[in-house]
């Protein structure tokens, strides 16, 4: 198909370079499961990503393309996670960087030592993404009726800034759990942060503005919320920083293709709990990584969670329109 046709052929460059200089047939075949994991993690991502690049003009669909690639595999999965443990870790960015590319075991120490608040700051966006959603008074689509039409959320879906609060309750709870002040700062700056582009994209939207920018930047944060936890998950394959970036590169390429493929195709129209299914994937994605503050999960679970919602959506959708048709 020729939404895919790049990605694959990216992929087979990929694979092919990791066979010939990262280390033959093992780094090849470790490459190929690190993508799998980038893609079956952030599946979900693909259709939210479709959703917001629905009210999106063209030009920004193509700077979405063309600019958020290079910033999801380098931005993202590579030079983010070096300046959070510079800043965590009080040393310098250039030395974070020199012992990414030549001692990654060390470097992998130190980002799991960090990922507590990593998993804060994204779990607090993927929360908020669910939350106003679910709150959401004027959506007129109902997947799970008995959750989400019951009297308590329909009294507060009525609730000014109900899933901001609700929100904030996690946090202050996630902070006395864990007793950690550096995790507390973490979510609520993932909560700002969100409160922050939603509120300006609300503001431009209501003067007629074009807030193509807003919705670009809110793209790359959930991308970056999605796309943290494979990183770190991605050092259980391997300590080759090179291997790593390859296959979450090749895992990245494929989730923007099924992002357009999504949105050319209009497949969230025509399936209409596929959203749905996204957002309860978000939601237990968000649970998981708090959990993971305490308490490893492995990837395999974590990635299989929201491929099953989604799954399940899928197919609820094609018998609503079975029934409707």
């Amino acid at each position: 198909m020729k939404y895919f046709a790049f990605s694959t052929l990216f992929a087979a460059f990929g694979l092919i370079v990791a066979f010939l200089f990262l280390g033959g047939a093992n780094a090849a075949y470790i490459v190929f499961l690190l993508a799998l994991l980038e893609i079956s993690i952030s599946f979900d991502n693909a259709v939210i990503n479709a959703k917001v690049l629905e009210q999106m003009d063209a030009k920004w669909r193509n700077r979405f393309i063309v600019f958020g690639i290079p910033i999801a595999v380098f931005g993202v999965r590579f030079i983010l996670p070096i300046i959070i443990v510079a800043l965590a870790s009080s040393r310098g960015i250039l030395e974070i960087t020199e012992l990414a590319l030549n001692d990654a075991s060390a470097y992998a120490a130190l980002l799991q030592d960090v990922m507590g608040t990593i998993y804060a700051f994204g779990g607090a966006f993927l929360l908020m993404v669910f939350l106003e959603f679910f709150f959401d008074e004027e959506r007129d689509v109902v997947w799970i009726a008995p959750l989400e039409k019951n009297r308590l959320v329909q009294r507060i879906s009525k609730i000014h800034f109900a899933e901001l609060f609700i929100a904030a309750v996690v946090g202050i709870a996630l902070l006395a759990v864990s007793g950690q002040i550096a995790i507390g700062i973490a979510y609520f700056i993932g909560l700002a942060l969100y409160a922050l582009i939603r509120g300006i994209d609300s503001a431009l939207a209501k003067t007629g503005a074009k807030s193509g920018i807003i919705g670009f930047l809110y793209l790359e944060v959930l991308d970056a919320s999605f796309s943290l936890d494979g990183v770190i998950g991605a050092f259980a394959l391997s300590n080759n920083v090179f291997v790593i970036m390859l296959g979450l590169a090749i895992g990245a390429f494929y989730v923007r293709s099924l992002t357009i493929y999504f949105v050319e195709k209009k497949t969230l129209s025509e399936f209409v709990f596929l959203e749905h299914g996204a957002r309860y994937a978000i939601f237990l994605l968000a649970i998981l990584m708090f959990v993971q503050i305490f308490a490893h999960i492995p990837e395999s679970v974590v990635g299989s969670v929201g491929i099953i919602v989604i799954a399940s959506a899928f197919v609820h959708s094609i018998l609503h329109k079975r029934r409707a048709g």
